[in-house]
Formats: C-alpha cells, structure tokens, sequence
C-alpha cells in the first residue's frame, strides 16, 4: 500500500513544484523501475490477503494495522480494500516495462495506475492473466487485449529485461524495499516520504 501511497505524494510534490517559478524551466519525468518484495510468491491466483497478514502480522497487529492504512489511504484520495488474492507480481512488472516501450513514460504511469486500482482498491490479483489483461484495457494507447494477452502468455516476452533492471536496482542502487526514490541518479528517499521532504529533493537539482 506504501507504494500507491508514495506515487499519491510524488505527484503531489510534482504540482507543488510545477507551482513554482522556481521549477519554470524544469521537466519531471517519472520512471517505474521494478521490485519485488517476495519473488517465491506462488504464481496464478495466490493466497488469500486476509490470512497472508493474519499470519505474518497476527490478529492484534493487523486489528489496529489496516483500518490506520485505511485511513492513511483516504487522505490521499485511496480507498484500501483488503479482500481477494496476492500472488507474484512478476507478470505485472513484465506488462510496466512493455507499456514503457510502447508509449513512453506516460503511458507506463497510467498502466501502473490501473494495476494499483485494481489490487488495492478493487481487491484485484496481480497474478492473474485477465487481470492484467483487463488494467492494460483500461488505458488509451495501450496495445488491444488479444496483443497484451499473447504478450503476457508467452513468459519470456521482457522476461530478461525485467530481471536485468530488478538484479541493477538492488545491485547499484541498494534497493531493498519500496517505495524508493531515485532522483537524476543523484539523491534517493526510501518509503512513502510526504511532498514536502520531496519538494526539498527537487529543490537540490535545480
């Protein structure tokens, strides 16, 4: 939820920013780099969310837990549902990077905005096919359904590039766990930092 959280503050800072002259002359180009927090998570459908966090959390934990993320979630305009499945997200990083090569950085922004609607709010797996499927769909300039569908269904289609940016990122960059930062290969903020620690990062590059 950190990461649907932390994009929220980014674009935040990115207004901010682009409200001030200070920042006339400069463009932000946002980049989804991909990570993953459990690569032996089970492919396909996926294990239960609810009992996942039962059993990495336990009740009292998760009791006080969800309903702070929930209301965290609401002050960025997030509506957090925890029901339905998690499972690996490998397939969804392959569908980010192809939606870079199709259409830029643009269009890869809205196809991640989709999958984050989709998991955290309409309860939606990221292991599944017609899931992904379905989110690509969602946005203009996509390819269609049947070419996002025979993409995905081949596993080795951004397979290798896929791992290539998720071995360089924890490698040169030290990744660990997300949501993280990089900013012009420069400066990097770690976890769901709020606009204003972020407007300071832009203030040091310009």
């Amino acid at each position: 939820p950190w990461c649907f959280i932390g994009k929220r503050r980014l674009e935040l800072a990115i207004k901010m920013a682009n409200d001030d002259p200070q920042f006339k002359d400069v463009d932000f180009n946002v980049i989804w780099r991909p990570f993953q927090l459990n690569a032996a998570a089970p492919k396909g459908k996926g294990v239960n969310k609810m009992e996942m966090y039962l059993e990495k959390f336990g009740k009292s934990r998760m009791d006080t837990m969800l309903p702070q993320m929930k209301e965290t979630g609401l002050k960025e305009g997030i509506n957090f549902s925890y029901g339905g499945y998690t499972g690996n997200t490998f397939d969804s990083h392959r569908l980010i990077w192809k939606a870079k090569e199709v259409g830029g950085i643009d269009l890869q922004d809205k196809v991640v905005e989709s999958l984050f609607k989709a998991y955290f709010e309409e309860e939606k797996s990221m292991g599944d096919l017609s899931v992904l499927i379905d989110c690509a769909n969602r946005v203009e300039g996509m390819m269609d359904d049947v070419s996002v569908k025979e993409f995905l269904e081949e596993s080795n289609n951004g397979k290798n590039e896929t791992l290539k940016e998720l071995e360089e990122y924890r490698r040169v960059y030290g990744v660990s766990g997300v949501p993280f930062f990089i900013f012009n290969d420069k400066y990097s903020l770690s976890g769901a930092q709020p606009p204003d620690e972020i407007l300071s990062v832009f203030k040091k590059l310009v």
